[in-house]
């Protein structure tokens, strides 16, 4: 079971990273899909950040509302809490840009829970002048999620979880930007995610999940109502296998698809007319409604099923346990350069002492890109786990 597992998940990821081979249709072999909050689709914590961005089937602990909020009903302890800190673009010499989580979860019972998260993003200081180069001010752009969870399972092996969430973007503080208004956006969204798990035998474990997120409103940055930016709906889908290998070491694979749940923008031909089985230009394109759009989402890239195929991202990685306290971590990310050409190696490790656990990921991009902005990229967590024994 264990090598059939392991063959089948390098299969899979061969398979999507040939399929994502650039596309080209009228032309055009790049077809970038923009949303607003990007940081909503970052790893927030160094777990799965060090396994090449899965999780919608991992190990449940108090990071899984960005990953698969079911996985809530079958985390282990009565109570755990999580932060985690992310020194972010470092290697682009910028040193105020960080990215800090906070997220928790409290067991109700034994069949449900309840949990919250806070992502806040900080773009540093900005010093802002008018056209002329007069002094506008210092301002501080900022952005931040918070949300609401509550996870139970159907059955002894299969979990149901729901997640509200607030957003808030404040890119510009309310200045003014070429000769026009602009105001922080405000969006809700929900998430829904099922969670499966089973025991195959005293040395074998599987799970799978599907997870759809950030599914709500646009985000409006002025009065313009033609002006709107699409949340990062995302649609997640992956399954992990567990192996004991005796009382002390445990191995962990796991394997994650994405993809956004955002329209795929029109193109133009060599004429300059747009291309695109739904959209006639950009101004309808921009109008589309987000449920719209998500469904859209699955149908209407220009470059056919090709260019659909290359809308996924493969997340895949290990995970090694020796005596559930020492964890080791690598993973790998590919993402299609038609569609932003992220791709990269994760490392990280984890340690356990009583009630703590202390987690770090390193992120080492494998494409050629200079001066890579992700190149280097840390992740520390820090979580505090709370069993169900008053002591």
């Amino acid at each position: 079971m264990r090598k059939i597992t392991t063959t089948l998940c390098f299969v899979l990821l061969a398979f999507f990273a040939k399929a994502q081979g650039n596309w080209n249709y009228a032309g055009q072999t790049n077809n970038f899909i923009s949303t607003g909050m990007p940081i909503l689709m970052i790893s927030p914590d160094a777990i799965s950040a060090a396994m090449g961005d899965a999780g919608v089937a991992s190990t449940p602990d108090a990071n899984s509302t960005h990953w698969n909020n079911a996985k809530f009903a079958f985390t282990q302890d009565k109570m755990s809490v999580t932060t985690t800190y992310t020194p972010w673009l470092r290697n682009l010499g910028v040193s105020d840009m960080n990215l800090l989580y906070l997220g928790g979860y409290r067991r109700l019972n034994d069949r449900s829970a309840v949990a919250a998260s806070l992502t806040y993003f900080s773009l540093g200081e900005i010093n802002s002048t008018g056209e002329t180069g007069e002094d506008k001010g210092t301002f501080f752009p900022n952005e931040f999620a918070v949300d609401v969870t509550y996870a139970m399972k159907l059955g002894d092996n299969l979990s149901l979880g729901a997640t509200g969430r607030y957003m808030r973007d404040d890119l510009t503080n309310g200045q003014d930007v070429e000769h026009q208004s602009t105001k922080a956006a405000n969006a809700l969204s929900a998430d829904v995610g099922l969670y499966y798990q089973q025991t195959i035998d005293k040395n074998q474990s599987v799970a799978a999940g599907i997870h759809i997120s950030n599914l709500g409103s646009k985000l409006r940055y002025s009065d313009d109502d033609t002006e709107s930016e699409f949340l990062p709906a995302n649609f997640r889908i992956g399954g992990r296998y567990t192996y004991l290998v005796d009382d002390y070491n445990k191995i962990n694979f796991i394997l994650d698809l994405n993809k956004l749940l955002v329209p795929t923008p029109p193109i133009k031909d060599e004429d300059g007319n747009y291309i695109s089985k739904y959209y006639s230009n950009m101004a309808e394109y921009n109008q589309t409604g987000s449920v719209q759009g998500a469904i859209n989402s699955f149908f209407d890239a220009p470059g056919g099923l090709k260019e659909e195929i290359s809308e996924f991202t493969v997340n895949a990685g290990a995970e090694y346990w020796y005596q559930e306290t020492f964890a080791g971590r690598i993973g790998y990310f590919f993402e299609p350069s038609s569609k932003g050409g992220r791709q990269y190696l994760t490392l990280g490790f984890g340690l356990r002492y009583n009630i703590f656990t202390f987690d770090f990921s390193y992120l080492l991009p494998t494409t050629t890109i200079a001066n890579n902005p992700l190149a280097n990229t840390i992740r520390i967590s820090i979580a505090a786990n709370f069993a169900n024994s008053k002591k």
